[in-house]
C-alpha cells in the first residue's frame, strides 16, 4: 500500500485533472510519476521516451507541480488513468470540508522513471517565444503523420518518431522538437509567452507559467 496524500482544496485536484487528461491524450497508456518530500506534489509525465535505458533516442518528460493539504512522503508510478479516476471521485462533491486525500495501491516500473534530470544546478540560457515553440510542435506532428504510413508499425514508427522529436530545433539550445511537441500537448503555453531555457548536465528546461518540459540535450540537427 502506497502512502496516501491529500491535494491542497478541490482547485488543487482540478488542475491536476486538466493536467494528466491532457498527458493522457498524448500517451493513452501513459503513467505519472508522483513524487512528493514535503508539502509540494512534483507529477512528472512522459510523452516522448525511448523504450530501454540503453536507447539513445529521445526521453521529453512534463512536470506540473501542485500543494498538498499536509507534508507527505510519495515517490511511485502509476497509470495515469489510476489517478483519474480517483480525482473524478473527489472532484464536484459540493463539500467545502471535503477532504482531497488519495490513495494508491501499488507501483509500477517504466525505463523513463529511471532517467532522472538534474534536480539542481540549471542556468538560464534565454527564452522562446511561444507562438515559434507552437509552429514547431504542429510541423513535427505533420511531419510524423506524412512520414508514418497506417502500414508501418511497431518498432520502424518508434524509430521514425524518435530521428523527428529528437532533432533539435537549431545548434546553439539543442531544445528536441520533442519538447516543443510536449509544451504545447501538456498545455504550457500562453500565447506570446516567453518561455524560460534552461540546461544542466546535458538536459534541457523549458520553463513556463504552466509547467515544465525536460528533456535530454538534442544530439542531431
Amino acid at each position: 500500500m502506497i502512502n496516501p496524500f491529500s491535494l491542497a482544496d478541490e482547485h488543487t485536484a482540478v488542475d491536476l485533472q486538466a493536467y494528466l487528461s491532457r498527458a493522457k491524450r498524448l500517451d493513452p497508456d501513459g503513467l505519472v510519476r508522483l513524487r512528493a518530500f514535503g508539502s509540494v506534489l512534483a507529477a512528472y509525465v512522459a510523452p516522448i521516451y525511448s523504450g530501454n535505458l540503453m536507447d539513445s533516442g529521445p526521453t521529453v518528460l512534463g512536470l506540473r507541480t501542485c500543494e498538498l493539504a499536509e507534508p507527505a512522503e510519495v515517490d511511485v508510478l502509476v497509470p495515469i488513468g489510476a489517478v483519474q479516476e480517483r480525482l473524478a471521485r473527489l472532484v464536484g462533491q459540493g463539500d467545502e470540508t471535503a477532504e482531497f486525500k488519495i490513495q494508491l495501491l501499488e507501483t509500477q516500473r517504466a525505463p523513463w522513471a529511471g532517467i532522472s534530470p538534474p534536480r539542481q544546478g540549471w542556468q538560464q540560457v534565454g527564452t522562446i517565444n511561444e507562438s515559434r515553440l507552437t509552429q514547431i510542435a504542429r510541423d513535427g506532428i505533420a511531419e510524423v503523420a506524412a512520414s508514418l504510413p497506417e502500414s508501418v508499425g511497431g518498432p520502424i514508427a518508434a524509430r521514425i518518431r524518435g530521428e523527428i522529436w529528437g532533432r533539435g530545433i537549431d545548434l546553439e539550445s539543442k531544445v528536441p522538437t520533442g519538447a516543443a511537441f510536449a509544451a504545447a500537448g501538456l498545455g504550457f503555453l500562453t500565447e506570446n509567452e516567453e518561455v524560460g531555457l534552461y540546461v544542466a548536465e546535458g538536459w534541457i528546461r523549458l520553463s513556463s507559467e504552466h509547467g515544465h518540459v525536460l528533456a535530454k540535450a538534442a544530439t542531431k540537427f
